[in-house]
């Protein structure tokens, strides 16, 4: 099976590069599933029902966010009505929606996608690393397949989850910070790993803001609106080679495509 992971899309730049991307790679790469970070898909902060819904049919089989899931009122009651859009697990418990789902691919295998947030830098929640083995030990009663999203400022504790998980998970994927490492790899119990996926967005940018306002605002220190950036956009994604059965990664290659 073939994961297709597409790093946090960043307001309509982002929305268009994943428009024009998704089609061609599916179609040359034979991805079998699409999923993608979408916390930012309006306008640089949070998502609508009708941006996850443009989402799904560009075709993401799955939406996952983060610290910025609840930033637009409307999609509080949209998330327990879509299974498919996840918070983070290790929310408290009565958040609206659920972090993780199980889907299939059109050839019949399944894949499971866990959604975490870390808490270095972060905004206080619940242990990420005790909330993965309880959410584990349901998903693997479904699919031996599961591809975790790890939202999280601090790439010391994205990396210490993806140890924490080698050779339970297939995939341990980094998002939130905007930037896509270069420390793509398959750890020693097959699971495949990057500290960061990437951005979907702007490339001329401050992480999807426009690069003016964000540096007068390092200049003066002062509040500023920050708002999308625009011109040419940058996709970041990586492309996961997975045997589904035994629930081991075979390859995690970066894509990173101007548009």
């Amino acid at each position: 099976m073939k994961v297709l992971f597409i790093g946090d899309i960043f307001g309509e730049p982002g929305r268009r590069a994943v428009a024009r991307a998704v089609p061609r790679l599916v179609a040359q790469r034979q991805v079998d599933i699409v999923i993608g970070n979408g916390e930012n898909a309006a306008a640089g902060f949070g998502i609508t029902p009708e941006l996850a819904e443009e989402l799904f049919d560009m075709g993401l089989a799955v939406i996952t966010t983060g610290n910025h899931a609840w930033d637009k009122k409307e999609i509080l009651d949209y998330f327990p009505r879509e299974p498919r859009l996840l918070r983070p697990a290790n929310y408290p418990s009565g958040a609206p929606g659920s972090g993780s789902v199980v889907v299939e691919s059109a050839g019949g295998e399944q894949l499971g996608v866990l959604q975490l947030m870390g808490r270095a830098y972060m905004p206080t929640l619940d242990c990420p690393f005790q909330a993965a083995r309880k959410e584990l030990a349901s998903l693997k009663k479904r699919t031996a397949a599961v591809i975790v999203d790890m939202h999280a400022e601090a790439t010391s504790e994205k990396m210490a989850m993806g140890h924490y998980l080698d050779g339970e998970v297939v995939a341990v994927v980094g998002t939130h910070t905007h930037v896509q490492t270069a420390d793509d790899q398959i750890f020693p119990k097959g699971t495949a790993y990057i500290t960061d996926i990437g951005m979907t967005g702007p490339l001329h940018s401050v992480i999807g803001v426009k690069k003016e306002l964000a540096i007068e605002k390092f200049l003066t220190g002062m509040p500023r609106r920050f708002e999308v950036a625009t011109g040419p956009a940058v996709f970041c994604a990586v492309l996961i080679d997975l045997d589904a059965r035994l629930g081991k990664a075979l390859s995690i290659e970066r894509i990173r495509i101007i548009d």
